[in-house]
């Protein structure tokens, strides 16, 4: 299995973020092709959880947009 945090990612916030605290973070990694590491930004160490590809794209689609 690999983890997230023995590969080179790019962390990002969601735009909506504020600094109150309560946000994940989506990676993304040239190494990471088949999922994408999602972790609590308030523990940048900590694990990650790993998302496949289809499922992330499901979950970001279900996700109300705030335009």
């Amino acid at each position: 299995m690999t983890s997230a945090s023995s590969l080179s990612v790019e962390w990002q916030k969601s735009s909506y973020s504020t600094n109150g605290g309560n946000c994940v973070e989506m990676g993304r990694s040239v190494d990471l092709r088949e999922s994408v590491p999602v972790r609590d930004s308030k523990a940048p160490t900590g694990p990650a959880l790993m998302f496949g590809n289809t499922a992330w794209a499901s979950f970001i689609a279900a996700v109300p947009s705030h335009d």
